[in-house]
């Protein structure tokens, strides 16, 4: 089990504490990144910019979160990151949509993606668990279509 949208070092530390396996970040100020390569589990830390890219595989990460991916470009950033940055994995998350995960997913460079779609707040405050369930399962299917193509 992981914590997700870590904003600050105490709070990294507090996920750790209580046994994250895992942490991920939607931005990733020198600070954090600092005290996430410190970690003593896997990050992944969140960026934007091929600067924030670079600072981040300066402290030896390889697998960031670009975030938000749609309002930074979406997979024409994804691509774009995919030539002067070959050994940089990303995990796509941010207007991602049951449309779109295929495309994402296909790229060589991404290795997961993430979105709400699967989850709307009213189906979980309508504790409808059928159509979580079923949107869950149409998201492995996307996931194992694009990895089969790919």
């Amino acid at each position: 089990v992981g914590a997700g949208t870590v904003l600050t070092a105490d709070q990294a530390q507090a996920s750790i504490d209580v046994g994250a396996d895992f942490l991920v970040t939607p931005g990733t100020p020198a600070v954090l990144a600092e005290a996430l390569a410190k970690a003593p589990i896997p990050a992944v830390p969140g960026a934007a910019t091929p600067s924030e890219f670079i600072a981040l595989m300066a402290l030896g990460f390889r697998v960031c979160k670009l975030f938000p991916s749609n309002a930074v470009g979406g997979l024409a950033m994804v691509k774009g990151l995919a030539g002067p940055f070959p050994d940089l994995k990303l995990c796509a998350n941010g207007g991602i949509n049951e449309a779109s995960a295929g495309d994402y997913l296909a790229e060589a460079n991404v290795v997961c993606v993430g979105g709400s779609w699967m989850l709307p707040k009213a189906w979980l405050a309508a504790g409808d668990w059928d159509k979580v369930r079923y949107s869950a399962a149409k998201a492995v299917q996307i996931a194992a279509g694009a990895r089969g193509a790919g």
